[in-house]
């Protein structure tokens, strides 16, 4: 019971200090909307919603959690308030977990204006509401992993988004975001499965049309794999950089 005192404190502090200012909270809402109104305007016609959704939705988590944790961390360390953390008496899994909740959250909140734009809006029909969850879930959590093993690596805040880059980038051709791994060229496909987001993607898929390439349960294992693969990957990066 103690443990949450830690955690509920770090998680208030980060989230009055950089998830809930008005510019993030922002563009939280207009990015998603601006990917939908590009593909409008590409397709200059009525595009099938049930293609463009999972994309939509996997794109709005991934660049909202990268952007915000590689720039909290990065941000902290360079100030040293990180290092009075370590300090604090208190696990370093606590901490690491209560840091990268607040990414989570701000990830899911920015799923949901897709959904509701797609839902509401263009009719999308969802198949399964607990798999169209627990896809928005694991995508949260794995990226805001992968920004946090980013992270610990850099030194300066544009260090941590051009490092970011170079997987977020491939990620939208390479896991299925748009166009389904199935379509891709079969030198590319091996690459597709060895990222992470390919398999929350397909989980979304599964939970819109049915149009999945793996079942549920296998994509959320591997999904469970990664996350406990990076996350204990990355405390033991910060042991022994920031630490040792």
């Amino acid at each position: 019971m103690k443990s949450l005192i830690p955690f509920w404190n770090i998680l208030v502090k980060d989230m009055k200090n950089y998830y809930l200012k008005p510019p993030n909270i922002s563009w939280g809402i207009i990015f998603p909307f601006a990917w939908m109104l590009m593909m409008f305007i590409k397709t200059k016609s009525a595009f099938d919603i049930n293609q463009v959704f999972p994309g939509i939705v996997a794109m709005s988590v991934l660049f909202g959690t990268t952007s915000m944790l590689s720039v909290t961390i990065t941000f902290e360390r360079k100030s040293r308030s990180f290092e009075r953390l370590l300090l604090a008496p208190i696990k370093i899994e606590l901490l690491v977990t209560s840091k990268i909740t607040g990414a989570i959250l701000f990830g899911i909140f920015n799923s949901t204006i897709p959904v509701l734009i797609s839902v509401l809006y263009f009719k999308a029909p969802v198949a399964n509401w607990f798999f169209l969850a627990t896809g928005i879930v694991f995508l949260s959590i794995i990226s805001t992993l992968l920004a946090l093993f980013i992270s610990v690596s850099a030194k300066e805040v544009f260090e941590a988004q051009t490092y970011s880059n170079f997987y977020r980038f491939p990620m939208i051709f390479l896991c299925g975001l748009f166009v389904p791994v199935s379509a891709l060229p079969i030198i590319f496909r091996p690459l597709s499965y060895i990222l992470p987001v390919t398999y929350g993607v397909d989980v979304l898929r599964y939970s819109i049309d049915s149009t999945n390439n793996l079942t549920p349960l296998l994509s959320i294992i591997v999904l469970t794999a990664f996350c406990l693969f990076l996350f204990y990957l990355s405390i033991f990066n910060i042991k022994r950089k920031w630490i040792l």
